[in-house]
């Protein structure tokens, strides 16, 4: 069965850095665009990062700029999520989210546009991360 599959989260302290990933199976990411998007208790979700299928369109959330980084390993099939210099409002759980990407649009059809988790193709389990000391 395709799946998407986060990991990589955990505890960390405010001012540390954690490394999440998202790994397809038994379909190209290189053909998705990917989105990592979260969600804090009691908040409503929010779109972090989004990378084209062919890795040069990127966007952040402007609350993330300049601490997280989307990259892409096609080798490894995994999209990942590095994130430094973390704070207590990154404290969530992180989903990330592939959808076809044909035209290179995706970014903009998708998490620029806010589109639900339903109209996305694939979507991990999520993962959390806390940021506390």
């Amino acid at each position: 069965q395709a799946q998407l599959v986060e990991s990589g989260g955990g505890l960390v302290q405010p001012g540390g850095s954690l490394r999440l990933s998202c790994a397809a199976s038994r379909f190209n990411l290189d053909n998705y665009a990917v989105v990592w998007s979260r969600q804090a208790p009691g908040k409503e979700r929010e779109g972090v990062s989004c990378t084209s299928s062919n890795d040069i369109i990127k966007y952040y959330n402007q609350s993330v700029k300049g601490r997280f980084t989307i990259s892409r390993d096609s080798a490894k099939n995994t999209v990942y999520l590095q994130m430094n210099a973390l704070q207590q409002e990154d404290t969530a759980v992180y989903y990330c989210l592939a959808v076809n990407d044909r035209g290179f649009t995706a970014c903009d059809n998708y998490y620029r546009a806010g589109r639900p988790f339903d109209e996305y193709d694939y979507r991990g389990q999520g993962t959390q991360v806390t940021v506390s000391s």
